[in-house]
Order: structure tokens, then C-alpha cells, then sequence
């Protein structure tokens, strides 16, 4: 290769050597067509400090790596496999003359499993960045990792087209920034909105019939070749449809681009377009960086992409389609000016692109972890806080992927890999599909499982667009799948045959990996096989309700009306769309009880269940559960004292204490008590949350006993309450809050506390007469809030100074009470007067 590439990147080369020499890292921003990703590798490949090593490049996406190795090895005029190689997931091309590896799939992380020195590499360069994919992630934090323990002379690269770099330089020890200006030519942009559609949720169908419009005018309007960005594989296949029946150019070849096809179709779809003919390529977001489709001019753009989200909460991935971000919409449209002038047609309203997310979402936020968390754990990391991330993994889903791990019996309690999950994280599977292939040997139907592996690592060979733009239902059984896969069965014909194709190869790779026979067991075996890999996902048919089922894990699950599985008692339950209350299941396959009994016996529990009703009392029942199906219930006719008063304990948390027997002496001590408390806090907590768990605790061994609502109504709550004092507050109690007061006739008062901040008294204004002052409570340190009544005990006055009243007011009441009651004695000195319970005079 010669010194100079031509291309915008080579100013930067030279700022890029010193920076990995002297700071073992460098951020290297450039847009697409700088030529970052073939350039850098080749011009630092004889770097000094590589000492002989290798240079390995982390690339998210297979068909990505596979050609930037090839186009690198042609750069040097040498096939792929030599100076630069690639591995992938089904396809490894490299030697012992290999400098260069491009790698991707997690690829990485095994490299750094079986040698976590990474002797035999110098350099680390993690490409297209940007995107944030988990195994990117995953892979830096490891590499610094190493690093940062075992090799301080492990040079790290981050490219990348958008990416805001600082975050990433801080977390490389503020490693320089070098940006490079690409070339770029100037791109048009129209936005033409689909009328109608609704951005979040889109019509798929409106969706792929504006995108074929769309094509077709702008192929009539605008020069060169055509790159159209759609959400996924169904609107490719249905846009294609379109377009076959559509009036397209006799000179124009439509081409697919997205990750399920053969190399060989990704191949064509990637190259130049041959002389005198123009290429539409619908492609999915694989089309966005890194690839390099020459001589495309236009761009149409969907603006959706599709996203796989997970979810803790129902332990699923479901892919999600959403509108891109800004900065994959600039990818987009930059892919429109890479050779020469373009057009990008944006299908949606220019207000609406402001309102796009600035990036889109690190999948390490909303991914399924489980298999990060094995490969780490198999790298000797429990702890995702050992390591130094962009983004720290989400608890939530930290915690499910540790729970199912477990289950899986690849990590032990402490979190660290059993020799089962090291086997498991050796076969390059989800750790699901990797228990369940392992698990399936032993029953000697590993080739089954490998089949179903296969499948289930595939998109769904059934799932075909049909000539009118929808999906075909062939029914959401996975022995369908394995029948078609064997060339059998009456939905073969309808089948995918690449996708089958693609499916049998890698079943036959795991197989010979295993050194598995390709003689697979009955395939009425697939539900027991499939339990291995998603016990969780097991689901039991509700009762009376055909195609509704209930999970294992506690949420809902509905099949098609007409799907034949609908009547199967148990299903498992390979992929649904995860949604609450009922995900709607896209693949199963049926479990018998037997199933059920021999794969999980050692996991049911039995469990009592004492509930309250308040009309009968305590109803009682114990369960034989699988997490949350109940599989037999038995009438409990003497449950646990334990089990009652938890019971009641429940009810009475939901219904408040009002469901106690509160007699009159109980509800005046509860009032009593909170009046202390409000003047003194070391007295009982008298509120509603604080009372409630006080009493039940007082109550325990009472309320143990306790049968129907009859025997509640006898419980005694003022004892209980007295229960809560110690002996010095109940020596005190009469004293600091006396439940009467005694007036100067002799009468003994009741005093009313349900007012903490003023108890009060009524009592009839002349059996105070002689009381020069306020009767009070607490110490005489709160007076009494005195209601003073006539002598036909109507109210004439209240007050909490009765000294004052005297003084006052009392004399305006004298007159109105001697014009009401002559015979009454009404004194003009009423402090000097003795007091009276007498309502007339003597004579």
C-alpha cells in the first residue's frame, strides 16, 4: 500500500502514531468516508512498539468486518487471511502471517477469556463507536481492565463518526482527541412527511409503500445509485414487493442489504454497479457506517430503525421500532455525498427533526446482560463495578441476568463461574441456548438442541413477507421449524430456504464443535429441550381459557385465536413480544405434565395461604406452586397460629385500624396517648402507620387465635394499647393526662384528647363559680379548653382563660343568662360566689 491513501484521514496519521507511542491511546473522530477504518489499521501496522504483535479491530457488525478486512487486503494486493483476516461467528480467515485481525460478535471477549494478557496483541481499535453496541462496551472495559492490571504497554484506539469524545478520553486516562475533516460533498435535503402515520408506532404497510414512491421519484429526478434505509428485514422484503410490481427502470437492479443475508448477496449488493446500469440497495441501519456502498447519490430514509429492548420485569428482548437519532439520521444523509453531489430524502416533517434524540441509546442500558455477565464473570470480573465503564449496567438488569444465571447453574453464590458456565461461555451462544445444548447431551438429544439453537439464533424461516406486504402466519410452533429444517412437513414449501439454509449450517457447525452425530432424537422431545434454556418461560394454560396462559414468572401470555397450540395444557415459550398484561407469544412448544414433573419437581414449593374475610373470618388453603402457577390447591381446615396473625396483620395494614373492635374506654386511651406524644415524643406513637404496626405486635399471640370476625370483635384493643407503656408511663398517665377533672362543686368531668393540641371540657358555667383559674392537664402546663354552658346546658361561651372571662366577657353573659334564667343565681363577683349544681334558688 502505498504511503498516501488519498483520503481525508491521512492528515491525521501522524498525530494519531505519536499519540498511541507516548500516551498508549488516542480518540479518533471522522466522519464516514475519511477512511478511518481501512487506513488506520494498515498505516500503524509496522509501528515499533508493536514488538511482532498483532493489531486487532473490534467491528459491531459482521458484514462490516468482512469488508473492511477485504478491502484492507486489497489495498496490499493480497487475499484475506494473510496480512489482515477476519473472524466472525461462522467464518474465521486468519494465518500465522496475520498482522491485522478484524473481529466482532463478542470475538473479543473470548480472546481475552482464553489469554486475559492479550499477549499476542499490541494494539486494541474499537471501531464505529458510536453505536454504542454491548459488545463494544464490554470490550473496552475489559481491554482497560487488562490494561490496567497486566499490560500497561496495551495501546487502545476508539473510532468512531459521531461520537462525542470526552467522556471516552476521560475514561482512557484523557487521551487526545484527533478529529479529521473527511470529505464530504454537498447533500440536499427534502423532507416529505407520511401523512397520516403515526412516528412512534408506524404502519408498516403505508411505511413501504412511501418508501417505494419515494424511490421511484427520485430515481427520475436525481443521478446515480440509491441507498434506502428501512426499520428491518419485513420492510425490505415487502418494499422489494412493491417495487417488482412497480414501473422500475429497465437499467436498475434492487438489491437487500441487512445481516441475514449470505456473504455473496451482501457482496453484491456492496460492490459498484456495473457499467450502464444504476442499484437501488434496501438496506437496514447495517448501511449507516463503516460499509462503503460506491456511487450512491441518493438516500431515502425511513427515519426508523429497529431496536432490541429488554426487560427485567418479564426476563424478555423484544425489538422495538423507533425513530433514529440525529446523529444516525446524519449518517444517513451523508451516505448521499460520499463521491460526488446527492439528495437525501427525509420522510418525515423538518419541525420533527429537532425533536430527534441527540444519539441513540448505549445497549448496555437496555439490553439483555446475561451474557455479559458470564463472559465477565468467565474473565474473573463478578463485579461490574470492578471495571471502569461509559455506562455502569443497569442494577435491574444486572440483578435478572445474575438470577438466571443461577438458574442456569453457570454461576455459583458468590457470582463466580461454575465448570458448567465455563463450558457454556466456550460455545459462543446465549447462555439460555448454551445450558440448554449442554443439559440436552446428557439426555442424548444434543442435536436437537442444536437445531433448536440454530432456530432460535435466526430470524423465523416462517416469517416471510406475502405478496401483499404482510407477514405469513404459519402458527407460533417451533416443531413446524424442525420439521421444515429436516424437509418435511406441510409449511415447508413456505418456508425460507436461505434462512433454513443459514440455520442448518450453523446447527452442523455447534454439532461438529460437540462432536454431535446429525441424528437428532423425536422431536416431540423439543418442549422438554426447550425448558432448558427458558425455565422462566414456562407457561400453564388458564384455566377455562383457551390460548391464555401465565408465565412461571408471574406475567400473562396469548397465543393466536387460531393457533393450534392453543389447547396444550403447558407450553414453553421461546420469544413473545414481552408487552403487560399479556405478551403476545410468537414461539412455543408444548410441555405434558410428565414434562412438567420430571424437569421441575426438585423446583415446586408448597405454599400456605391464610387470607381474612371479613364476613367469614379466616380462609385458609395450601398451594403446590411453580413460581407463580399454582398447580393443586387443598382447603386448610387448621392453619398456623403464625399464618393468621400474618392474615390479619395484612388486612388490617389494607383496611386501617378502624377494623378493630374500638369500644368507647379504647378510643379515648388512643386519644389520651397522642396527647402525650404530642407534648412528650418518648410516649407511644399514636398515628395511623406507627399505631398500626405497634398494635399488631402487641397483638400477635391474640390475634393468632383468632378464627371468625366474630372472635375479632372480642379482641381487646385498650389493653393492647395499655401493653405499649412502660411502668413509669402508666403510673404517670392518670397524672400528666387524668381522664376527668374535678370542679369546684365536685362533679368529676370528662376530658375529650382528640384534639392533641387543646383537650376540652364542657361543664356548666356556675359550678365554676369560686375557680379563680384554668383547670389544666399535663403538669398544669396545658390548659383545658373549657365549654361553659347555660344552665339548660346550651353553650354560652368557650375559652381557655377563665380568669380573663371573669374579667369580661362573663358580664355580658350575666346579663343575656339573668333575662333567661331570673332564678338562677347570677353573682357580680362570680370568682367571690360559691359555686352550684343547683338549677333554682332555695325559698
Amino acid at each position: 500500500m502505498a504511503e498516501s491513501s488519498g483520503l481525508p484521514i491521512d492528515a491525521i496519521i501522524p498525530r494519531v502514531r505519536i499519540a498511541l507511542r507516548d500516551r498508549r491511546a488516542a480518540i479518533v473522530l471522522a466522519p464516514p468516508g475519511a477512511g478511518k477504518t481501512t487506513v488506520v489499521p494498515l498505516a500503524l501496522r509496522q509501528e515499533p512498539w508493536l514488538g511482532g504483535h498483532r493489531i486487532v479491530m473490534l467491528e459491531p457488525r459482521r458484514l462490516a468486518a468482512r469488508a473492511a478486512a477485504r478491502r484492507m487486503a486489497h489495498l496490499l494486493s493480497e487475499p484475506v487471511g494473510h496480512t489482515v483476516g477476519y473472524r466472525t461467528r461462522l467464518d474465521t480467515r486468519v494465518s500465522a502471517a496475520t498482522q491485522i485481525e478484524v473481529v466482532t460478535e463478542g470475538i473479543l471477549t473470548r480472546i481475552v477469556q482464553r489469554d486475559p494478557t492479550l499477549d499476542d496483541y499490541a494494539l486494541v481499535i474499537f471501531d464505529e463507536f458510536h453505536e454504542r453496541n454491548l459488545i463494544a462496551d464490554v470490550g473496552l472495559a475489559l481491554a482497560l481492565h487488562t490494561r490496567r492490571l497486566l499490560r500497561p504497554d496495551l495501546r487502545i484506539l476508539v473510532m468512531s463518526a459521531t461520537l462525542e469524545g470526552t467522556a471516552v478520553a476521560r475514561l482512557l486516562d484523557d487521551a487526545p482527541i484527533i478529529a479529521s475533516e473527511g470529505r464530504q460533498y454537498p447533500v440536499e435535503t427534502r423532507y416529505q412527511p407520511l401523512a397520516g402515520t403515526s412516528r412512534g408506532r408506524a404502519d408498516h404497510a403505508r411505511l413501504t409503500r412511501a418508501v417505494s414512491t419515494t424511490i421511484l421519484e427520485a430515481l427520475e429526478d436525481a443521478p446515480g445509485d440509491l441507498l434506502a434505509f428501512l426499520p428491518g428485514t419485513a420492510e425490505i422484503h415487502r418494499t422489494l414487493q412493491h417495487l417488482d410490481s412497480a414501473i422500475v427502470p429497465a437499467n436498475t437492479d434492487v438489491l437487500p442489504l441487512h445481516g441475514m443475508l449470505r456473504a455473496e448477496d451482501q457482496d453484491r449488493a456492496i460492490e459498484p454497479s456495473r457499467p450502464g446500469r444504476r442499484k437501488v440497495v434496501l438496506a437496514t441501519s447495517v448501511a449507516e457506517t463503516s460499509l462503503t456502498i460506491d456511487g450512491v447519490r441518493i438516500v431515502v430514509d425511513s427515519g426508523l430503525a429497529r431496536r432490541p429492548r429488554f426487560s427485567p420485569r418479564t426476563g424478555m428482548s423484544r425489538l422495538e421500532t423507533t425513530r433514529v437519532s440525529r446523529a444516525s439520521a446524519d449518517q444517513r444523509r451523508g451516505r448521499a455525498g460520499r463521491t460526488a453531489p446527492g439528495v437525501c430524502y427525509r420522510l418525515w416533517d423538518e419541525t420533527e427533526q429537532a425533536m430527534l434524540l441527540p444519539f441513540a441509546p448505549p445497549e448496555i442500558v437496555e439490553g439483555d446482560l446475561a451474557p455479559l455477565m458470564l463472559d465477565l464473570a468467565v474473565a474473573g470480573v463478578a463485579d461490574p463495578t470492578d471495571l471502569a465503564w461509559l455506562d455502569v449496567p443497569p442494577a435491574a438488569a444486572w440483578n435478572q441476568a445474575r438470577e438466571l444465571l443461577a438458574q442456569l447453574e453457570a454461576l455459583d453464590d458468590r457470582g463466580f463461574p461454575t465448570a458448567h458456565g465455563r463450558e457454556m461461555a466456550q460455545l459462543g451462544m446465549h447462555p439460555r441456548l448454551a445450558h440448554m445444548v449442554l443439559r440436552a447431551m446428557l439426555m442424548k438429544c444434543g442435536s436437537l438442541a442444536c437445531d433448536l439453537a440454530a432456530l432460535l439464533g435466526e430470524r423465523d424461516p416462517f416469517g416471510r413477507a406475502s405478496a401483499t406486504g404482510t407477514v405469513l402466519d404459519r402458527g407460533v410452533d417451533l416443531r413446524d421449524r424442525l420439521d421444515a429444517l429436516r424437509g418435511r412437513g406441510a409449511h415447508t414449501p413456505h418456508a425460507d430456504r436461505r434462512t433454513l439454509d443459514r440455520i442448518r449450517q450453523q446447527a452442523r457447525s455447534w454439532r461438529e464443535q460437540l462432536h454431535l452425530a446429525d441424528s437428532p432424537c423425536d422431536h416431540g422431545a423439543a418442549g422438554r429441550i426447550l425448558a432448558l434454556a427458558f425455565p422462566d418461560r414456562v407457561a400453564q394454560r388458564r384455566a377455562g381459557q383457551a390460548s391464555r396462559y401465565v408465565l412461571r414468572s408471574g406475567p400473562g401470555a396469548l397465543l393466536p385465536a387460531t393457533d393450534q397450540l392453543g389447547a396444550e395444557p403447558w407450553l414453553v415459550i421461546a420469544e413473545s413480544d414481552g408487552r403487560a398484561p399479556e405478551g403476545r407469544i410468537y414461539l412455543a412448544a408444548p410441555l405434558t405434565d410428565n414434562d412438567i414433573r420430571d424437569a421441575f419437581a426438585d423446583q415446586m414449593t408448597d405454599v400456605d395461604i391464610v387470607e381474612w374475610d371479613e364476613e367469614t373470618g379466616i380462609r385458609a388453603r395450601s398451594e403446590r406452586r411453580l413460581g407463580a402457577i399454582v398447580l393443586t390447591t387443598t382447603v386448610v381446615r387448621a392453619p398456623r397460629p403464625e399464618l393468621v396473625a400474618a392474615a390479619l396483620g395484612d388486612a388490617i395494614r389494607r383496611r386501617g385500624l378502624a377494623i378493630l373492635p374500638w369500644s368507647e374506654p379504647a378510643a379515648r386511651l388512643r386519644h389520651r396517648l397522642a396527647f402525650l406524644h404530642r407534648h412528650d415524643s418518648t410516649w407511644p406513637d399514636m398515628s395511623e402507620a406507627a399505631l398500626t404496626e405497634a398494635l399488631l405486635e402487641a397483638l400477635r399471640a391474640h390475634l393468632a387465635t383468632v378464627q371468625t370476625a366474630e372472635a375479632l370483635r372480642r379482641v381487646d384493643v385498650g389493653g393492647a394499647l395499655m401493653d405499649l407503656l412502660d411502668g413509669a408511663q402508666r403510673a404517670q398517665l392518670e397524672l400528666l393526662a387524668p381522664m376527668r377533672f374535678v370542679a369546684p362543686t365536685g362533679s368529676r368531668m370528662p376530658i375529650d384528647y382528640s384534639d392533641p393540641d387543646a383537650p376540652s371540657a364542657t361543664i356548666r358555667l356556675q359550678e365554676l363559680f369560686g375557680c379563680e383559674t384554668t383547670p389544666a392537664v399535663f403538669g398544669n402546663r396545658v390548659p383545658i379548653t373549657l365549654h361553659l354552658l347555660s344552665p339548660a346546658h346550651r353553650p354560652v361561651q368557650v375559652t381557655r382563660d377563665l380568669a380573663g372571662f371573669w374579667r369580661t366577657s362573663y358580664f355580658d353573659v350575666r346579663k343575656e343568662m339573668r333575662a333567661r334564667y331570673p332564678r338562677h343565681s347570677w353573682p357580680d363577683d362570680p370568682v367571690a360566689a360559691r359555686p352550684t349544681t343547683r338549677t333554682r334558688r332555695k325559698g
